[in-house]
């Protein structure tokens, strides 16, 4: 009976320490978004100059600054080899606030509209260091 019960106990803190060490628990579990944030096929970091280039629909990953707003969820997005306008639906913003000094590596598709100016319509961005 005594093991069972020191077995017991030594099972409850080994769940106790985890639960600690990940920052979990009942009452206030951590959110993990998840995924991977590292490079993958065809998702190097492209110029803007070269994305330009890239056909209807591919997929693009820049890396630049946003440095103004057009309205409707536009922007201008820059690096050093020219700018794109890009597509950032109000809901991705996800409460992070970028300013045109804040590095970022945008990753979308890109929209080359007959008669249109291409433009990124922006998936997921991330702010560099």
């Amino acid at each position: 009976m005594k093991k069972s019960i020191l077995a017991l106990l030594a099972a409850v803190a080994v769940v106790a320490t985890a639960q600690a060490q990940t920052g979990g628990g009942f009452a206030n579990p951590t959110p993990n978004p998840g995924g991977f944030a590292g490079p993958g096929p065809g998702n190097s970091a492209l110029t803007v100059k070269d994305a330009l280039k890239q056909r209807d629909d591919s997929w693009v990953v820049l890396q630049g600054r946003i440095v103004a707003s057009l309205g409707d969820e536009k922007y201008t997005f820059q690096d050093a080899t020219g700018s794109v306008v890009v597509e950032i639906d109000d809901e991705d913003w996800r409460g992070i606030t970028v300013t045109p000094e804040t590095n970022l590596e945008i990753s979308g598709e890109l929209d080359k509209e007959m008669f249109e100016t291409p433009k990124i319509d922006v998936k997921s961005f991330r702010v560099l260091p």
